[in-house]
């Protein structure tokens, strides 16, 4: 736990500039923090063994902070899934089963299934762990199931008040940080569906919920115009679609974590 903790913090220090982080900070915080206001009693059980008393949402970053560390260079493709534009379901399922195993659908299937063996070292459960809170976060930033020709809306270049970024940048955080919401303050605001809802949010497996990220991803993509600079309007139209992925995020993966940790 030690080395992990010295790890994250070392790459604190040293990087905040990566643009494929999804979500930024805040955005995977309210991901984790809905979830963990979702666990299962024995959930919450299995995972305090895990990381003793500390709030997944401190972890829900780790693996963004450690792409400063180059002996975790080969993690990086697990944190999106490159896709054509405007598939069918059934091609998009095919595409998606036929990718690479380092993307982030298949690395999450195989974090779930590690972390459901008993024998399993803590400091590998812990690892895992992590990734796999910061992947279900990833899966629902409609930019991270983006175009590998745009490496994910980083080539589409845009203006956000006046200032240069990215179509991947506003949809990290440029959305997310302009409500100025703490990340508890955001799950509180996001954390309201009733049980009923919940169960329908969480319906679906993971290749379902990609595929739905996927479909905002491209009216995402169809309703901007490169180098446009968006204002308030653009905040608006989207706010909506943003707390929806946000929300979905969160009550998915406590879906998930209840299931391995029942």
């Amino acid at each position: 736990m030690k080395s992990i903790f010295k790890t994250a913090i070392l790459a604190l220090t040293i990087s905040f500039s990566s643009n494929i982080w999804a979500w930024g900070t805040t955005g995977h915080r309210v991901v984790a923090e809905i979830a963990e206001r979702n666990l299962s009693r024995k959930a919450k059980k299995e995972i305090k063994k895990i990381i003793g008393n500390q709030k997944l949402a401190y972890w829900a970053n780790w693996p963004d902070f450690i792409k400063s560390d180059n002996t975790w260079k080969f993690a990086d493709s697990w944190h999106y899934v490159n896709m054509p534009g405007d598939l069918s379901h059934d091609d998009f399922l095919k595409e998606l089963n036929n990718s690479s195993d380092d993307n982030l659908y298949k690395r999450a299937l195989i974090l779930i299934d590690e972390l459901k063996k008993k024998d399993l070292p803590n400091e590998k459960k812990q690892q895992y762990l992590y990734f796999l809170i910061h992947i279900i976060g990833d899966a629902h930033q409609p930019m991270h199931i983006g175009r590998a020709e745009d490496l994910g809306g980083n080539r589409i270049t845009l203006e956000w008040f006046g200032s240069k970024t990215n179509l991947h940048t506003i949809w990290d955080s440029k959305l997310v940080d302009f409500e100025q919401y703490s990340y508890t303050e955001y799950a509180d605001v996001l954390n309201i569906l009733s049980k009923s809802q919940i169960k329908e949010v969480q319906n679906g497996s993971l290749e379902n919920w990609i595929f739905d990220s996927y479909s905002v991803s491209n009216k995402i993509y169809n309703e901007v115009t490169k180098d446009e600079n968006l204002k308030y309007r653009y905040q608006y139209l989207n706010k909506d679609r943003v707390e929806q992925q946000l929300q979905k995020g969160g009550l998915r993966l406590s879906k998930v974590l209840n299931e391995i940790f029942k």
